[in-house]
């Protein structure tokens, strides 16, 4: 029987079985080869659009006010990368956000891409700029003491010393490795002790010496608030009598009052430390203190959307809810001949806690928290008192009574910067002053403070994330 010619099939069968198996492996070498290969693209890709960034941080060092990348023309901007061995590797966009709404921040946005996977990108956002003096919770020139009833949530930093008695959530920095001790925080007779001391329990937090503040540095800026305010926003010139009234509108608007007579109660300071004339206290001690308004008529309400900061060459007094952003400054020129102060009436709170709203409140010379300030007393925003402090005065027998002198409780949403110490307790008690102090740093202030806030320092990486 002839069976020639019957194996032919089988191999058939088999050979495309084989055939079909290596074009299988070859497509899975191939597509895992690719992948390779792609991975390594966007990681490329990475570090292309990251010298997209370091490109751009050097032509704001050279050109700090160029945000059109030497064009004069909208972006996106693109540029060759080339390897160190000066070969052409890829690409990268830029996208160039200049300083919005009186910030001094940069928003430098690039993409990153290889030639041979022109298709895989990276891309990286950075917010480029200076740190403002709301980046601490509290900042002070001078030595401070926090008591054993503070807590503290947030970055402290004194140009000297700080007892710390309290409890800080947050770095307590002294610009001082050791300081001399006196009555201020604690100390008497007067002693040598570190830059950060106390019996506050989170010691490990302590940090010194670090880098001083320059609080000079403010005095320059309110020149060019008052220019700001003057084409952006709203120019209070000198009233002639006792100041401006300003009372925030939960609906968005503030409204502005002349104040026209005034009447005080007695309060009493700390003397020696630089406390100015606005106030009537000259060298501290128990003094007048001209804070009640008697009468006032109104100059206009305006909407805060629009009035993004507000200048005045007279003495405020603040008060109400803000919703929006807003920096309102109390400075009078020339500064070296003025002290120009703030009083916060009532409670100064936000619309909502949602990183919407910003205020800003800035004195020349002082803050004061008034006598008749609600039993749980509340501000929000970063203050600064640019050559003065942040009290509230004491109310004692023996200087003019005791009425409203306690109150239940201190929050302070926000930041606080003054140039000396700063306190609004006196006695363990208190025998003036509050029952509880909470100071918590405001978050959103880091990367956004209010509309042409002050800066400190050099430009730096605020915030890196990859899109």
């Amino acid at each position: 029987m002839n069976h020639k010619g019957s194996i032919t099939p089988a191999l058939l069968i088999i050979t495309s079985a084989f055939v079909v198996i290596i074009y299988g492996m070859l497509s899975v070498l191939s597509l895992q080869l690719d992948s390779s290969h792609r991975q390594t693209a966007s990681e490329e890709a990475l570090n292309i659009a990251e010298a997209g960034i370091n490109y751009y941080r050097w032509h704001l060092a050279h050109d700090p006010n160029d945000f059109t990348d030497g064009t004069g023309n909208p972006g996106p901007y693109n540029h060759n990368y080339y390897d160190p061995q000066g070969k052409l590797t890829g690409n990268f966009s830029l996208d160039i956000t200049s300083p919005q709404g009186g910030s001094s921040i940069v928003v430098i946005r690039s993409t990153g891409r290889t030639l041979q996977y022109p298709s895989v990108e990276r891309t990286i956002t950075v917010q480029y700029g200076k740190g403002s003096y709301s980046k601490y919770a509290f900042l002070v020139n001078s030595s401070i003491w926090f008591g054993s009833g503070s807590v503290v949530n947030g970055e402290i930093h004194s140009n000297n010393g700080i007892r710390m008695d309290g409890i800080n959530n947050s770095k307590v920095k002294s610009a001082q490795e050791e300081y001399m001790c006196g009555g201020e925080t604690g100390c008497n007779p007067p002693q040598n002790k570190p830059g950060v001391w106390g019996s506050g329990p989170n010691s490990y937090l302590w940090e010194f010496p670090a880098p001083s503040i320059d609080f000079n540095s403010i005095s320059y800026d309110l020149a060019n608030m008052k220019d700001n305010a003057m084409t952006d926003g709203l120019y209070l010139a000198p009233s002639g009598s006792a100041g401006y009234h300003l009372v925030f509108q939960s609906d968005g608007n503030v409204t502005v009052y002349k104040i026209t007579a005034t009447n005080y109660y007695r309060g009493y300071s700390v003397p020696g430390q630089g406390l100015g004339v606005g106030g009537g206290q000259g060298q501290g001690g128990c003094q007048k203190h001209y804070q009640i308004i008697v009468s006032e008529s109104p100059v206009g309400s305006y909407e805060i959307a629009q009035t993004p900061i507000i200048f005045s060459e007279s003495n405020l007094w603040v008060e109400g809810t803000i919703k929006g952003n807003i920096t309102v400054v109390a400075a009078q020129f020339p500064i070296a001949s003025n002290n120009t102060n703030i009083w916060i009436y009532n409670n100064l709170v936000y619309s909502s806690y949602d990183g919407s709203n910003r205020l800003g409140l800035i004195a020349e010379n002082d803050i004061y928290f008034a006598r008749d300030i609600p039993e749980n007393f509340r501000v929000d925003g970063a203050l600064i008192a640019q050559t003065g402090q942040i009290i509230r005065h004491g109310y004692f027998n023996w200087c003019g009574g005791t009425n409203n002198a306690i109150r239940g409780s201190l929050t302070i949403n926000g930041a606080l910067a003054s140039f000396y110490k700063s306190y609004w307790n006196y006695g363990t008690a208190p025998d003036s002053g509050f029952i509880n102090r909470i100071i918590t740093y405001d978050t959103n202030l880091l990367y956004n403070p209010p509309p042409y806030f002050p800066v400190t320092g050099d430009f730096e990486i605020i915030s890196w994330r990859e899109e």
